[in-house]
C-alpha cells in the first residue's frame, strides 16, 4: 500500500480531539505541572505559523528540536501524536493503556509517561504528563502540509497570562502576577478536566434564541459545533449537507453541516455561522460534562485578539481585522491530503457525496498536479482552500495524475450551505 493511501484513511475537515480519561490516569501525580521561566524573566514573544485555522508552534523535548505543535486549549496533557518521537528522543517510564475518546470506532493505545521536559521559547517545564499514540493515527501532518508531532495545551495556557494576536501571527506569554492590565470584553471561564468553557447565546429557526455551554477550543479548525440539545442531538437547520466534521480518539466524526442564525458571545454577534452538527452518539454519549452543548472553534476565535487568563478564570475579546470575515464552506467537495515522501504531493483523500467535484468525475486517490494552469507547487494547502472557498459560481481548471496520465477537468464552484 502507497504511503498516502495509507495515511488518507482518516480524512480530516475540522480536529476534534477526546482526550477524555487521561486526567483520570494520572491521578496521584505530584509533579509541578507549570511553565516558568529562566533568569528573572518576565514575558516572552513566539511567532507561529497559522495553517487550516490551527496555530503551530516550536517547541523543545527533552533538549531537542523544535517540533512543532499544534497550541490546543482544548486538549490535556501533552499529547504526542507521532510515535517516531518516543525512540527518537529515548523516552523511558512509559506504561501502555487504552484511551476512549470521540468518534466511531474502537479505543486506540498509547504510552503515557512522566519522562519528558518541554521548552517552548524561553518558558520550560519539567515532568509534564504525556500521552504517546503508539501510532498516528491522525496525520496532523498531511492535514496541514507539514511535519507535526502533536498538541500541547492546559499546562502551557495554565501557566501564563497568554495574548494570542491572529493578525500578527504572534503570542506574547508572561507570568501572571493580576497586576497587568487587560483590555477586551471580559468572558467569564468555566473549567472541567482542565478545559475551559463558556457561556454563549445561539440561535435556529426550531430552537429560537437559547443558552448553550461550549468548550473553548482553539485546536478545532471549525467555528462551531453544536453537539446536543435537550439529551438529543441537536436540531440541524436548513440548508445542510451530510459528511465527515472531523476525527475523534475513536475514528471519525459524521454529522451535517449548516448555519445557525445567530450566534452571540459576551457583546459580539455573528449572524449566518457555519456549524457542524456531529452524531450525538458519536460525540455526547462519550463526553463527561453532560450540560455541554459544543465546541467553539478557531474561525470564531482568529476573529478576536484573545487573552486567556486561566488563573482568574477569564477570556478577553477584542475585534481584530479579522472580525467581518465571511463564514465560508468548501465548494468544491474535495478533501486533500499532503505527503512529504519524497517530496510535497497533494492527493484527493475524500469526495463529498453530490459536489462539484464528484459530478466532474474526480476520483480518490487522484493527484492534483495543477490549478488553474499553475503547477501545484506554487500552492500550499491553504492557499488551495482558500480558493475552493473563494466565489460561487467560479470556474476552476484542475490538472491530475491518474493511472499514468495526466487529465484536466473544470469544476464550477458551488454554495451548498
Amino acid at each position: 500500500m502507497k504511503y498516502w493511501q495509507k495515511a488518507i484513511k482518516i480524512p480530516l475537515l475540522s480536529l476534534i480531539f477526546g482526550v477524555m480519561v487521561v486526567q483520570t490516569l494520572f491521578v496521584g501525580n505530584c509533579h509541578a505541572q507549570n511553565f516558568t521561566f529562566e533568569g528573572g524573566r518576565k514575558k516572552n514573544t513566539l511567532y507561529f505559523d497559522f495553517i487550516k485555522n490551527l496555530i503551530i508552534i516550536p517547541i523543545y523535548i527533552n533538549g531537542k528540536g523544535p517540533f512543532n505543535f499544534i497550541l490546543d486549549t482544548g486538549v490535556n496533557p501533552l499529547v504526542i501524536t507521532d510515535p517516531i518521537l518516543k525512540d527518537s528522543l529515548s523516552i523511558m517510564e512509559t506504561r501502555s493503556v487504552k484511551i476512549n475518546g470521540f468518534g466511531g470506532g474502537d479505543e486506540i493505545d498509547a504510552f503515557l509517561t512522566n519522562n519528558i521536559h518541554v521548552k517552548v521559547g524561553d518558558a520550560s517545564i519539567e515532568s509534564i504528563s504525556t500521552v504517546i499514540f503508539k501510532q498516528d493515527f491522525f496525520n496532523l501532518s498531511g492535514y496541514v502540509g507539514k511535519k507535526v508531532y502533536g498538541l500541547i495545551g492546559y499546562s502551557f495556557f495554565n501557566s501564563f497570562l497568554v495574548k494570542i494576536n491572529y493578525v500578527q501571527k504572534k503570542i506574547q506569554f508572561s507570568v501572571n502576577n493580576g497586576k497587568t492590565k487587560i483590555r477586551g470584553e471580559k468572558i467569564p471561564l468555566e473549567f472541567f478536566d482542565n478545559k475551559p468553557y463558556i457561556n454563549i447565546k445561539v440561535e435556529t429557526p426550531q430552537t429560537g434564541l437559547i443558552n448553550a455551554k461550549v468548550i473553548v477550543d482553539c485546536g478545532a479548525s471549525h467555528a462551531l459545533s453544536l453537539e446536543a440539545f435537550n439529551n438529543s442531538n441537536f436540531p440541524v437547520p436548513s440548508p445542510n449537507i451530510y459528511g465527515n466534521l472531523g476525527v475523534g480518539l475513536s475514528g471519525e466524526i459524521s454529522g451535517y453541516i449548516g448555519r445557525v442564525t445567530n450566534l452571540e458571545i459576551g457583546r459580539f454577534k455573528f449572524k449566518d455561522v457555519l456549524t457542524n452538527f456531529p452524531k450525538y452518539s458519536e460525540v455526547v454519549t462519550k463526553i463527561r460534562v453532560k450540560e455541554r452543548n459544543g465546541n467553539l472553534g478557531s474561525d470564531i476565535l482568529n476573529r478576536f485578539h484573545v487573552i486567556f487568563d486561566y488563573k482568574n478564570a477569564n477570556m478577553y475579546l477584542e475585534k481584530n481585522d479579522n472580525f467581518r470575515n465571511p463564514f465560508d464552506h468548501d465548494m468544491s467537495g474535495i478533501e486533500i491530503y499532503a505527503t512529504d515522501k519524497p517530496y510535497t504531493r497533494y492527493f484527493i483523500s475524500r469526495l463529498e457525496a453530490g459536489s462539484p467535484a464528484e459530478k466532474a468525475g474526480f476520483l480518490v486517490d487522484d493527484e492534483i498536479t495543477a490549478i488553474n494552469f499553475k503547477s501545484i507547487n506554487n500552492y500550499t494547502l491553504d492557499d488551495i482552500s482558500g480558493l475552493f472557498k473563494s466565489n460561487d459560481g467560479q470556474a476552476v481548471v484542475i490538472e491530475i495524475w491518474r493511472n499514468d496520465q495526466t487529465i484536466m477537468k473544470l469544476i464550477k464552484l458551488k454554495r451548498r450551505v
